[in-house]
């Protein structure tokens, strides 16, 4: 199969316009959507001001009539998930079958947990599905292994400008795009208000830099005999790097160059000042101070859930579903529990994660939607099919809409929405982790970064803050190891 047919490319740089048009299918209509702008205060400005018929745009793109069949392979909402997902996911469906009335969708969810090594059993047998929706670090391997077609916004109808720069980073192979957005996350900095008040600092203000983390986290600790900070350092656990990349990224270091505006990939960055900086403030936090939890070693962001409801840890990185998380646990807790819990929820507060000497960052999180290759689709590929299906997923309306709880739209146009504003006014904080956006950077576009993500960084953790090594010594190990992966590939 060729690769699907593209229109006339638009400049990344066109993202920092103030307007931006969508024209390549006819359709005009004006985003006005201004990156340099974003803040909570701008995201609730531009909420509601844009409505947009899905059906009639993506019917300039495919017709409406077109009469054929796609399979898709997605992990959709499970039964731990809230009503309104689940709510959301069938009104797209049915919301398909009106726009195309004639295309059958043979459609699957999988579990977060088991749709890579489901996919790659498909591909190893010539039976994919025509689209795949991956983690965002999941495409690149695919991409690498020549499995996926190249794909653009362009190539459904869309512009390039209208999605995030680091987004579209995530889903590009040697100068290449092989997928589009679906949806974007980012995270905040939460802060109990009523520790920071107790151990003398400010408690409407969080902490404006990782240093100050740790000077706030030691003070809180001296004062309270509690944690200050929810340091997060479990080998093995996506939660590790997810907590603490933001920090090296602040400090000027990296894996590689990936918080650069073009990534090469070349040496390893975790060996640079930058990252031994980052790792010295976990050092100081775990070991010096001892200012975070004694079992940080082994907690991912789910152990720091009971001492923060507690009102025994005072500071931590989460999404915005954390507040609904924490109401939850509230409402579950007995007796004095109770009145604790609730007066946690009370004085939970979100905020920017801080900024280090170079940026501020967080890591760019979310999905992306895939094309595969014909060679390996059971039944063969049917074009049009499957670009009605990626034009109505990624269209403003429905990156929305799909993005329902704890995320954001893959599109920039999702963010003028109705359904964007019904969000703001809902989902308590989403404004403050929204405004994280363009922050975000994303891992490595790599084949085997989820390694150095989840095994090397993790273990150069360990290997500082229980001693094994000194921080210089457990930064050059990791950096080693990177380079030795990168040799074997």
């Amino acid at each position: 199969m060729t690769a699907l047919k593209r229109t006339a490319s638009v400049s990344i740089a066109a993202l920092l316009s103030t307007t931006m048009v969508f024209t390549a299918t006819g359709v005009s209509y004006g985003q006005s959507v201004d990156l340099s702008q974003w803040s909570p205060e701008y995201v609730k400005s531009i909420a509601g001001t844009a409505t947009y018929d899905t059906a009639k745009d993506c019917g300039a793109v495919v017709p409406n009539d077109y009469t054929g069949k796609v399979s898709y392979w997605y992990t959709g909402p499970f039964e731990a998930d809230p009503q309104i997902a689940h709510d959301q996911d069938k009104a797209f469906w049915e919301a398909f079958k009106v726009a195309y009335p004639n295309i059958t969708a043979d459609v699957q969810s999988i579990p977060y947990n088991d749709l890579l090594d489901k996919f790659r059993t498909s591909l190893l047998g010539n039976a994919a599905p025509m689209v795949v929706r991956l983690q965002i670090l999941g495409g690149v391997e695919f991409a690498a292994k020549g499995y996926l077609e190249p794909l653009k916004p362009e190539d459904v109808g869309y512009s390039s400008a209208d999605f995030w720069p680091g987004a579209l980073k995530s889903v590009t192979w040697e100068g290449t795009g092989y997928g589009i957005p679906t949806n974007n996350e980012t995270m905040g900095f939460i802060w109990n208000a009523k520790i920071f008040a107790d151990a003398g600092l400010d408690p409407e203000k969080p902490p404006a830099t990782w240093d100050d983390v740790v000077a706030y986290s030691k003070q809180i600790h001296d004062k309270l005999g509690i944690a200050g900070y929810g340091l997060v350092a479990k080998q093995n656990a996506g939660n590790t790097p997810f907590r603490f990349m933001p920090t090296i990224w602040a400090y000027g270091g990296g894996a590689f160059d990936e918080a650069g505006e073009n990534p090469t990939y070349g040496a390893s960055e975790l060996n640079s000042e930058g990252t031994k900086k980052a790792l010295q403030a976990a050092y100081d936090m775990y070991v010096r101070d001892k200012s975070v939890p004694t079992s940080a070693l082994t907690n991912t962001q789910g152990e720091n859930q009971a001492p923060f409801i507690a009102g025994q840890l005072a500071m931590m990185i989460a999404h915005p579903a954390e507040y609904a998380r924490m109401t939850d646990l509230a409402s579950k807790a007995t007796g004095a529990d109770k009145a604790t819990a609730d007066a946690v929820v009370e004085n939970m507060r979100y905020g920017l994660i801080p900024a280090g000497p170079a940026r501020r960052a967080v890591v760019f999180g979310g999905s992306n939607i895939h094309v595969i290759k014909s060679d390996y689709v059971e039944g063969g590929m049917d074009e049009q099919a499957v670009k009605a299906l990626i034009c109505m997923w990624t269209s403003p309306e429905w990156s929305t809409k799909l993005s329902w709880v704890g995320s954001n739209p893959g599109h920039l146009g999702g963010f003028k929405t109705q359904w964007m504003k019904e969000r703001l006014d809902t989902i308590k904080f989403l404004d403050v982790t929204t405004s994280m956006l363009p922050s975000g950077i994303p891992f490595p576009v790599l084949p085997y970064a989820p390694e150095i993500m989840n095994i090397i960084v993790p273990d150069m953790m360990q290997n500082a803050l229980t001693g094994a090594m000194t921080v210089e010594e457990a930064a050059n190990d990791a950096a080693a190891k990177v380079e030795e992966l990168k040799a074997s590939q």
